[in-house]
């Protein structure tokens, strides 16, 4: 499957979410936050498509590093709203999609 294929932590989960079983070899090559995330369940999959439980009533989706620039972007410059500031991009972003430490990323 070449969905996130570029991301060892996300090919990872996405083999550990579609086995049957437990997996504690596949498990133990998770890293932080991932690990803990995954031991949480917070993460599933829909259609190949790997998401993120933010709250009981967010789920978003996992993006690999490829596509955060234009994530940024897009939650960034609205064409119908204009020019966002960060605190908006961040409040746009947070409905969007996740990855790690996304909120320390956007602050840097």
């Amino acid at each position: 499957m070449k969905t996130y294929s570029k991301h060892k932590q996300c090919g990872i989960l996405l083999q550990i979410l579609q086995q049957k079983y437990r997996s504690p070899e596949l498990e133990s090559q998770l890293d932080e936050p991932w690990l803990r995330d995954y031991r949480n369940t917070k993460f599933f999959l829909i259609d190949g498509i790997l998401h993120h439980i933010e709250s009981h009533t967010s789920a978003l989706t996992v993006v690999e590093r490829d596509h955060i620039s234009l994530i940024l972007q897009e939650c960034h410059y609205c064409p119908y709203m204009g020019h966002m500031s960060e605190e908006r991009t961040k409040e746009r972003l947070s409905s969007t999609a996740w990855w790690p430490r996304w909120e320390q990323e956007l602050s840097e």
